[in-house]
């Protein structure tokens, strides 16, 4: 059970840097006009690593933490509930946020319906960059990472 906990954990690191990458180079961007299609291109690539961190974190990291802890493998709700109680995260309504914006990301197909996504994906990005950074540290009680 760590080996896959291990290989989730490394491969969500790998992501974050991808993910922390992107957040650096839409935040000083303007967020009130027109973008340029590099800008828009930033913020497209933003909004998909934010959607696949969200989604590789729950379905993959937290259910592998609920693995390794002998907790029942019920719904992805479950698996939230139980990293809250793990203090992964404080405040339920961020990752409803992160949640919702995500959803919407990924259901998103117009530019002008992404556009209005931009300043919150700017606000949550930083929330969402925590608590992986959160997971990351509470993990490393089952095993040593060489990175």
């Amino acid at each position: 059970m760590s080996e896959i906990l291990f290989k989730n954990i490394k491969a969500l690191k790998k992501q974050l840097g991808w993910f922390e990458r992107s957040f650096e180079i839409c935040k000083p961007v303007d967020i009130s006009g027109v973008y340029s299609a590099e800008e828009f291109d930033d913020f497209e690539t933003l909004a998909g690593r934010f959607s696949r961190s969200i989604d590789f974190l729950v379905r993959k990291v937290f259910r592998s933490l609920d693995d390794i802890e002998f907790e029942s493998q019920g719904t992805l709700i479950d698996a939230v509930n139980n990293a809250h109680k793990r203090g992964l995260f404080t405040n339920f309504e961020d990752i409803k946020s992160i949640r919702d914006l995500r959803n919407e990301i990924v259901h998103e197909y117009l530019d002008e319906s992404l556009k209005d996504n931009f300043s919150e994906l700017l606000e949550l990005t930083p929330r969402l960059i925590e608590i992986i950074k959160n997971t990351i540290e509470y993990s490393k009680r089952y095993y040593t990472m060489n990175d």
